[in-house]
């Protein structure tokens, strides 16, 4: 998975991705570990619905960075917010992405040359 964004041809995993029932967990996973490394280039992290998200998560970004720190790898970062996100929070990110945030999306995916259905 990309984390380097500088080349304008790479970018951060679609906000529909689902990993193990979280949206969005993989397109802010990229854009903080690309942060952190200084390869963000023109993405904003924390963007208004990476806050969004983590607000819905009960997660701060503090705490999503720290867990940089462990974890390396989808999964772990997975099993990281399933400790810390009831599946009620879940379900409630993932509603208001799909319900309230569904243009924004598909204005990303067509901005990042995905086909949007």
């Amino acid at each position: 998975m990309a984390t380097d964004f500088r080349s304008g041809h790479d970018f951060p995993r679609r906000g529909r991705e689902n990993i193990e029932g979280f949206l969005w967990l993989a397109r802010v996973f990229d854009k903080a570990r690309a942060a952190r490394d200084g390869t963000i280039h023109d993405y904003i992290y924390p963007c208004p619905m990476d806050r969004g998200v983590f607000d819905r998560w009960g997660v701060s970004a503090r705490n999503f960075e720290a867990a940089l720190e462990t974890c390396t790898t989808d999964a772990q970062i997975a099993a990281w917010l399933r400790a810390r996100v009831s599946d009620q929070k879940r379900e409630e990110a993932n509603r208001w992405l799909v319900e309230e945030k569904s243009a924004n999306m598909d204005r990303q995916d067509a901005e990042e040359g995905v086909a949007v259905a």
